[in-house]
């Protein structure tokens, strides 16, 4: 963006001179950050600038490498809308595949430039002065007139506080900082977890290690993984033939569409519960291992776990399934909820992430001063899940209330789109700041947790991670992956408190030439 003269000088006046002065700012260069570099670029918004506190982007698909870890979202779906690739290997990428994939978008779209690696954002603060955000980075300082919050929800791993583990003498980590230094060939080894990062990586681990010790605090629907390589004939026509790649993956999000409208209501997501039922009887002939491995709720309550490997590992000589929580480590031996000691010489925590706790919040200081993590310190709310009260343009990729079974890289983009489309009339409605109103946002949020109330997430029998101590569902989005779209397929400015320019700008501030 063109910040005009007028607007400078009333800036520069409470201004150091080593501060760097932009639009926007983007935090964050995983998959969302890469696809608002690449939507602004598109829009004519070139006065930005995308914080990356690593050497690399790629963001989830970065820092996760253990063995098996790929997407459980068909990938013609998981892929940028504006660079379809031809060439995925098969229907489930890999994580290999998907970080080149983003690596290969960055350059061929030209935004490498973009992106000031080793950049990390140490806490955005909105001066009400300045009418924009000032931000401390290991850097220096920026100034942004719009900051884009492309952190993701799934960035810190969660560990669990467990007695006596600081006195285990053996290797321990969480799966999204998979130690490769640690040879596990037949070594004794505690799983702890039983999710979406477990279920990939225990089958490529369990013919390698002496013994395995699963640690399953609760029992989760699993479901057949349809996957199937990419012949190079079908890899030649998405290439050569576009629409006929856009019409598989328009089918694949139909497919997924009609799975999220299954959970709106907890009568119709149960009608899944034989697949999984005649799934697990397919792969564990053991009874009694079956029906420790059996839910006891809906399927969908808890994110549906995609596998054709997972429950055939447990079934193999030397794994066995503790199916209770792991509470304490004693020495060398870790110990179940109800009592049970095993002896293990590395601990691998597949835990997932804290995502009612949003890392990024703790860096986020709104317009009252507050932190946001303060704000959000018993459950995350937004509008849209993009904006907040209290914290003036600011837009958060990925918030809360937007978890459909879909890719979350489209939803991004559906956000993005929205945020785009409102920087572009501020524009040219000589507009400075934006901020939602609380009446819309509170309307909205309460309209969300009426719509949950029927859905599978909160009355599926299970308690999961989309809910909060108190049982609000933070994490869902109630009604139909097309309604989410729609309702971010235009920025309502009408339900935004919006402040002009103090000056009169020649140029406003979106980075487009006038």
């Amino acid at each position: 963006m063109t910040v005009s003269a007028p607007q400078q000088a009333g800036i520069a006046s409470q201004a150091s001179e080593d501060e760097r002065h932009l639009s926007v700012v983007v935090v964050g260069a995983g998959l969302s950050g890469v696809a608002a570099a690449v939507k602004l670029e598109k829009a004519g918004i070139t006065d930005y600038l995308v914080l990356e506190k690593s050497a690399r982007v790629g963001g989830v698909w970065r820092e996760n490498t253990y063995p098996g870890c790929g997407v459980d979202i068909p990938a013609p779906v998981y892929s940028f809308s504006f660079n379809p690739n031809p060439q995925w290997r098969s229907n489930f990428a890999l994580q290999p595949e998907l970080l080149s994939y983003i690596e290969e978008t960055v350059d061929k779209f030209g935004v490498r430039s973009k992106i000031s690696m080793h950049t990390e954002l140490i806490e955005a603060a909105w001066s009400e002065d300045r009418r924009r955000w000032v931000l401390d980075t290991t850097q220096g300082t920026m100034v942004a007139q719009h900051v884009i919050f492309a952190a993701g929800p799934i960035t810190e791993p969660k560990t669990p506080e467990l007695p006596g583990i600081d006195g285990f003498a053996g290797e321990i980590f969480h799966s999204a900082r998979w130690n490769h230094d640690v040879d596990l060939t037949g070594k004794r080894v505690a799983v702890v977890g039983t999710g979406a990062s477990a279920v990939q990586f225990i089958p490529e681990i369990q013919p390698d290690v002496a013994q395995l010790y699963v640690f399953q605090r609760t029992p989760a629907w699993v479901v057949p993984r349809l996957d199937f390589p990419f012949p190079r004939m079908a890899q030649w026509v998405f290439g050569r033939v576009p629409a006929v790649q856009n019409a598989f993956r328009h089918l694949l999000d139909v497919v997924l569409r009609t799975l999220t409208l299954a959970m709106r209501r907890e009568r119709t997501a149960r009608l899944l519960n034989p697949i999984g039922t005649r799934w697990l009887a397919a792969q564990v002939p053991d009874p009694e291992l079956r029906a420790s491995l059996t839910p006891d709720f809906t399927s969908g309550c808890k994110r549906l776990l995609l596998s054709n490997t997972y429950l055939p590992a447990l079934t193999k000589p030397g794994v066995e399934l503790i199916p209770h929580a792991l509470v304490a480590v004693d020495g060398q031996s870790v110990v179940a909820a109800d009592g049970t000691r095993r002896e293990v010489d590395v601990i691998i925590f597949g835990t997932g992430f804290d995502v009612s706790h949003p890392p990024i919040a703790s860096r986020i200081r709104g317009r009252d001063g507050r932190l946001l993590s303060e704000k959000w310190a018993k459950s995350p709310e937004a509008y849209l899940a993009t904006t907040t009260p209290g914290a003036p343009n600011a837009y958060i990729m990925l918030g809360p209330n937007i978890l459909v079974y879909n890719s979350f890289l489209g939803l991004a983009e559906n956000q993005l789109d929205y945020v785009i489309d409102g920087l572009t009339k501020a524009e040219q409605q000589g507009i400075e700041v934006l901020e939602v109103r609380e009446e819309p946002f509170r309307a909205f949020n309460d309209a969300v947790q009426k719509g949950l109330a029927p859905t599978v997430f909160n009355n599926g029998g299970c308690s999961s991670y989309y809910l909060d101590t108190d049982g609000k569902n933070f994490a869902a989005w109630p009604w139909s992956t097309g309604s989410l779209r729609r309702r971010l397929a235009r920025f309502d400015l009408e339900n935004y408190a919006v402040r002009p320019y103090r000056h009169s700008p020649s140029a406003h501030s979106t980075g487009k030439s006038s």
